[in-house]
């Protein structure tokens, strides 16, 4: 951690994992908006070992600028500045993107922006482009572990709006906006790596 910087664990130990996925996905170069950017470590990490890569960070108007000191001490020319986008509005008034992704996002937000956000995503992709979403999901009802219930009971008593997701919603949700889920990777820590292309 360095000095006057913001600082996730979570990034930190995720970061490599999730990479070696995106380097495969996002192999043609082209501009990722990462919805959620949060402190920027991810951000980074990954423009960082994704040269062909634009990354364009962004997150809720009043934390989009909690990655900039990470920013500005990288230096990195392949990520834009930080943008400011509400999920919910239903035009994001965004620059031409090829990919998108998003980590740790959809258990916090409400389930109305989860839908807000799968529906700006497909607005903004075009056929063939990827949509990579990074956390904890259930399946058919079910937490995949103890720790994933506990983390869930905890969400929901901060916020009752928050909580993990089920597949089968997502999915639905998914199919709705023209988006089918191409991949279901098991990741460390009892999180997934799903990878949604637009039809």
């Amino acid at each position: 951690m360095t000095e006057g910087k913001p600082f996730s664990q979570a990034c930190a130990n995720n970061k490599q994992v999730i990479l070696e996925k995106l380097a495969a996905v996002f192999s043609a170069p082209g501009t990722v908006l990462e919805i959620g950017t949060g402190t920027g470590q991810h951000a980074i990490h990954f423009a960082s070992f994704l040269p062909h890569i634009t990354w364009q960070p962004s997150d809720h108007p009043s934390n989009y600028q909690l990655c900039e000191p990470w920013l500005a001490e990288a230096r990195l020319p392949n990520i834009n500045k930080p943008l400011a986008l509400d999920v919910s509005i239903s035009d994001w008034q965004l620059p031409p993107v090829t990919g998108a992704f998003s980590a740790n996002t959809a258990h916090i937000m409400s389930w109305p922006e989860v839908k807000a956000m799968f529906k700006g995503v497909a607005a903004n992709l075009h056929q063939g482009e990827a949509f990579c979403l990074y956390g904890p999901f259930n399946y058919s009802g079910k937490f995949t572990s103890g720790s994933n219930q506990q983390f869930d009971a905890s969400l929901r008593q901060r916020n009752p709006a928050m909580g993990i997701r089920d597949m089968a919603d997502l999915k639905k949700l998914s199919s709705d906006n023209g988006l089918i889920l191409e991949s279901d990777f098991e990741m460390p820590a009892n999180n997934r790596l799903l990878v949604w292309r637009k039809r």
